[in-house]
């Protein structure tokens, strides 16, 4: 008796009884269906973590200054002696293997062309800031060194702000106003999209630092050259952790920090800080498997149970197929393609609920999700397996049947 005959009389059995089948594989269909739900959800959680870090840039390293106490409290990021070019200067000629370092400093403004006028974003930068960042132009240039040494008065815009100034217009060499001081557009950056925390990287203009500080974020009281943040980008291959060590270091030193005193300065690694995020993704992700696990448990005990029934019901059957010839190999093959072609029609129906469950997920929470050929086919063998394992002992019994007896009963 061949595979066609087979499963030719597995289907026809399995018509036969058709609302018992599909009853018999809800827990088939369930534990399918979170498969596919948990792979496409990990997947798109995976993909925009990457493309978050991709956005952030690699080999990065981020230093701001750190929080004062006032009667014990915290006055919150930022607010203890501000980061200065000297600072700057100190990472770039004392820690190794610095590849472009910059300072980073943001403010607020209105900002007008012609008739059209937007707020937006203003970060005041040194030369390096774009290769910091990973961030290409679409058009135009960078602003050089000597602009940012000058002040001069030239802005590189974001894809969002060029849109809303100029429309579908050539911005590169317009002139435009930043609380009514005129800036020239030398370059537009392509698009970044949303940060991990929701803002449009895009609705930025980038002016060099010292334009920013002498005319749009104003100096500090206590630091007259003020950088704000400093982004450094190490080269490919560097240790993060190593150069944490290295900067921390210069920095203690520089700003006269004694041991065992807090230091007034953080450096964070934005990655491993956006990779921790996934923790609770990851864990979801677990629950969600185990969920699937003991759903294709249960599907294979009721496939189990049902196969054992459909033995006793068709043992006068078993037998006169024994008594016309029929071998054991071929009642066992017979029952075990029927056990499988049970687990895969779960299986087939798991993968249409779980794919429309991954869609409705993504609509609902905004997530992306990514569903791939090789979730399916995992899934599906997990359902075949899940059908041959627990129907393999109905098989067995099937198959060990005497023909005499088998006959006999009723």
């Amino acid at each position: 008796m061949s595979i066609l005959d087979s499963l030719s009389v597995a289907l026809s059995a399995l018509r036969t009884n058709l609302l018992r089948s599909v009853l018999t594989t809800l827990g088939i269909i369930i534990g399918v269906g979170s498969v596919i739900v948990m792979v496409a959800v990990g997947s798109g959680a995976t993909s925009e973590i990457d493309r978050q870090i991709a956005s952030l840039g690699s080999n990065m390293l981020v230093v701001y200054p750190g929080a004062s106490r006032v009667a014990g409290r915290s006055a919150g990021a930022g607010t203890r002696l501000p980061l200065a070019e000297r600072d700057l200067q100190a990472i770039r000629e004392k820690v190794p293997r610095v590849m472009a370092i910059s300072g980073y400093l943001q403010g607020n403004a209105p900002v007008v062309f012609g008739n059209m006028n937007w707020t937006t974003q203003i970060g005041g930068v040194h030369d390096q800031y774009l290769t910091v960042r990973d961030w290409p132009l679409a058009e135009g240039r960078e602003m050089t060194s000597q602009e940012v040494s000058t002040g001069a008065r030239v802005a590189v815009l974001g894809s969002t702000v060029a849109e809303k100034l100029f429309g579908a217009g050539d911005p590169i060499g317009m002139d435009f106003r930043i609380t009514n001081v005129p800036f020239k557009v030398i370059g537009v950056l392509t698009a970044k999209g949303q940060s991990s925390f929701g803002r449009d990287q895009d609705d930025i203009i980038f002016v060099p630092i010292t334009a920013a500080r002498g005319r749009i974020v104003g100096r500090s009281q206590v630091v007259n050259d003020q950088v704000g943040q400093i982004y450094v980008k190490l080269e490919p291959g560097a240790s993060l952790e190593e150069a944490q060590e290295e900067m921390e270091t210069v920095l203690r030193q520089r700003r006269r920090i004694r041991p065992g005193t807090e230091d007034d300065f953080n450096v964070r690694n934005l990655a491993e800080f956006l990779k921790a995020r996934t923790a609770a993704l990851s864990t979801m992700g677990w629950l969600l498997g185990a969920t699937s696990a003991i759903s294709l448990v249960v599907g294979g005990i009721g496939i189990m149970n049902i196969m054992l029934v459909s033995v006793t019901e068709r043992t006068r059957e078993i037998g006169l197929r024994m008594a016309v010839g029929g071998r054991r190999r071929d009642i066992l093959t017979q029952f075990l393609v029927e056990a499988v072609s049970l687990s895969l029609l779960g299986g087939v129906i798991g993968i249409v609920i779980g794919v429309g469950g991954a869609a409705i997920v993504a609509i609902s929470a905004e997530w992306p999700i990514l569903i791939n050929a090789e979730a399916v086919m995992v899934a599906m063998a997990a359902a075949a397996m899940t059908g041959i394992v627990f129907g393999f002992f109905p098989a067995r019994r099937a198959a060990l049947l005497n023909p005499i007896d088998a006959l006999r009963s009723e």
